[in-house]
C-alpha cells in the first residue's frame, strides 16, 4: 500500500522509512517540502499519509486544508507527526481532518501499530466504497432495463388493440415517437418526453371494447355504428385508471382526450382550446398524422404533402395552433420517424 511521509527534516524521513520497509512497506513516498503533497497525491492517490505538524512553506493543518478542499470521498487517513503535546494543537489536527497522532520521538511499535491499524481501516472503507459503486452501478442497470421492458410492454398493450385494425403494430411507435419530438419542441424537459413515449402507445386500448364488425368495417360507419365507435376512448380511459403512477396518469389523460378537438367539436367531452390537456393534444396531432399517411383497410396511405396541408387547415380547429407550429418546424424529423419505423411493406 502507498504511503507518503511528509516531513521537512531528512533524518525523520529516512527513520521512518526504515521502520515501514522493515515491515514490508515498500510503497513509501518521501516529502521534505509540504507544497510538493498535493501534485503528489493528484498523481497517485496514497493509502495513508503520514504528516508532521511544523514545517516551512506550509504547515500541516495548510496542508490537510489543501486535500480536504479535494472532495476526495476516498480521502486516506492522515496520521500526525508531532513533538507538540499541547491538547489544543492536537484537538486542531484531528478536527482538521487527522485520524490519529504519534508523539515525537516515535517508539517504533507504537507508530507500526498505528499504521497498520489505519491502513486496515482505510482498506474496509475502499471496499465498501467499491461495494456502494457496484451496487448503485447494478441498480442502474437493472433500472434501465425495467424501463426498457415497460416501455416494450406498454408499446405490445397498444399493439393488442392496433392489430384488430392494422396489419402491424408499428403505427403506436411512429405515433409515439411523434409525441416524444412535439413534447420536446414545446419545452418538455427529457422526463417528460420520456413519459409521453412511454404513455402514447396505449391511447388506442379502447379498441379492445369495439365489437370486430365496427373495428373492421371497410366502408363508412352508420351513425350507430360511429356512436359505438367513439366509447373506446372512454373504455381505454376506464382499462387505465386505478393506478397512480404518472405513467398511467398520463396514458388514461392520453386515451380519454386524443380525440378532442381544439374548437370543441371532438369527443367523448366536448372539450376545446385549453381544457384539453397538453398531452392529449399532442397525441390528437401525432395521431391523425401517422394515420393519414399510412394504409387502413379502407384507404389508402395519403402523401405526407396532403397530411400536412390537411394539418394546416385545421390548425385552430382541430389542433392547438401553437401545436401545430412546431409541428411544421419538426416535420423533417417527422418524417425521418415514419421512415425508421415503416411498415414492412414500405421497406
Amino acid at each position: 500500500m502507498r504511503i507518503l511521509i511528509v516531513d521537512d527534516e531528512p533524518a525523520n524521513l529516512k527513520l521512518l522509512d526504515k521502520m515501514l520497509s522493515g515491515q514490508g512497506y515498500q510503497d513509501c513516498v518521501l516529502i521534505q517540502d509540504p507544497r510538493e503533497v498535493l501534485p503528489s497525491y493528484e498523481q497517485q492517490r496514497p493509502d495513508l499519509i503520514l504528516l508532521d505538524i511544523n514545517m516551512p512553506h506550509l504547515d500541516g493543518y495548510q496542508v490537510m486544508e489543501q486535500l480536504v478542499e479535494l472532495k476526495d470521498p476516498l480521502l486516506p487517513p492522515i496520521l500526525i507527526l508531532t513533538a507538540l503535546q499541547s491538547k489544543d494543537y492536537l484537538l486542531r489536527a484531528l478536527a482538521g481532518g487527522a485520524r490519529d497522532f504519534v508523539s515525537k520521538p516515535f517508539d517504533r511499535n507504537e507508530l507500526l501499530m498505528r499504521v497498520r491499524n489505519l491502513l486496515d481501516a482505510q482498506l474496509a472503507h475502499r471496499m465498501l466504497h467499491n461495494q456502494k459503486d457496484v451496487l448503485e452501478e447494478m441498480v442502474r442497470q437493472r433500472t434501465e432495463e425495467l424501463h426498457a421492458t415497460r416501455l416494450q410492454v406498454v408499446q405490445r398493450l397498444g399493439m393488442a388493440a392496433e392489430y384488430r385494425d392494422e396489419e402491424t403494430g408499428n403505427h403506436i411507435l411512429r405515433m409515439s415517437h411523434i409525441c416524444a419530438l412535439l413534447a420536446r419542441g414545446i419545452g418538455w424537459d427529457d422526463e417528460q418526453c420520456d413519459l409521453i413515449l412511454n404513455a402514447s402507445p396505449m391511447h388506442d386500448i379502447g379498441k379492445i371494447g369495439i365489437p370486430d364488425a365496427i373495428l373492421q368495417k371497410p366502408g363508412k360507419f352508420e351513425p350507430h355504428e360511429w356512436e359505438i365507435m367513439k366509447t373506446h376512448a372512454p373504455i381505454g380511459a376506464k382499462l387505465l385508471e386505478g393506478d397512480d403512477s404518472t405513467l398511467m396518469r398520463m396514458a388514461r389523460e392520453i386515451a380519454l382526450t386524443h380525440h378532442e378537438k381544439w374548437d370543441g367539436s371532438g369527443y367523448p367531452n366536448g372539450l376545446s382550446v385549453e381544457a384539453i390537456p397538453m398531452a392529449g393534444r399532442i397525441a390528437a396531432l401525432a395521431d391523425v398524422f401517422d394515420a393519414l399517411t399510412s394504409v387502413r383497410p379502407y384507404k389508402q396511405a395519403w402523401t405526407v404533402e396532403a397530411a400536412v396541408e390537411l394539418i394546416k387547415e385545421n390548425s385552430g380547429k382541430h389542433f392547438d395552433p401553437a401545436l401545430v407550429e412546431v409541428f411544421l418546424h419538426t416535420l423533417p424529423e417527422i418524417v425521418a420517424i415514419r421512415a425508421h419505423f415503416a411498415e414492412p411493406r414500405e421497406e
